[in-house]
């Protein structure tokens, strides 16, 4: 064996996961494929700066992101932002992420279109890539124009191969996708009234939600 260990390839996928869906975890399993991974993250925002209070308590979006990952080899959960007594901003976590990676291992920040496009407003966002690489998920139907601030990140920082980035962190890419049409906030109101949510979540998930009590019109 080498003395020289291979760099490893991270991904982080954030989000509130309220409730974690088959959307959330196929969109994952296919950027974890097609950037051969050895690692995705599915990271639980605790307070997202940007984002609605999430309806159920942090300790049941984890464990509902937990179960769900559960047995798939390429995806794990990682539950520092939910420890964190303030706003989840994405910087801080790469910070810390990165004083735990080897300095060629390579990181990668999973956006969709429109968290993409608002980059600007987030805290310290000029200074993303110098911790990681980022890949949007840009959807065939994307109709929505970057701001002029993304307009010429992307024209010095673009790599058009999202598997050629090279380096630790630095650059831009997409990923094509075609998203499953299901939401949070539609299977929320699925069980608000009552019905049924099956194969829109994994079933450990549905069980963990019934078992629970969450989302239901009383909560």
């Amino acid at each position: 064996m080498s003395k020289a260990q291979a760099a490893r390839r991270v991904g982080i996928l954030g989000g509130t996961f309220d409730p974690v869906h088959i959307g959330h975890l196929r969109s994952a399993l296919e950027v974890a494929e097609l950037m051969r991974l050895d690692e995705l993250r599915l990271l639980p925002n605790a307070r997202p700066p940007h984002r609605d209070t999430p309806q159920v308590s942090p300790q049941d979006r984890l464990a509902m992101v937990q179960n769900a990952v559960n047995g798939v080899d390429c995806l794990s959960v990682d539950d520092r932002e939910l420890a964190r007594d303030k706003p989840s901003y994405t910087i801080d976590t790469l910070e810390s992420m990165r004083a735990e990676l080897a300095g060629d291992d390579q990181l990668f920040l999973i956006l969709g279109w429109d968290a993409f496009c608002g980059l600007p407003g987030w805290h310290r966002w000029e200074e993303l890539l110098q911790h990681c690489h980022i890949l949007v998920l840009q959807r065939p139907d994307a109709d929505v124009e970057p701001p002029d601030e993304l307009r010429n990140l992307l024209a010095a920082r673009s790599e058009s191969d999202p598997t050629a980035m090279s380096g630790p962190a630095g650059h831009i890419s997409f990923v094509w996708q075609t998203p499953l049409a299901v939401s949070a906030t539609q299977i929320r109101q699925l069980l608000a009234s009552g019905k049924s949510v099956r194969f829109l979540v994994p079933d450990a998930v549905l069980a963990y939600i019934e078992a629970h009590d969450l989302y239901r019109a009383s909560n």
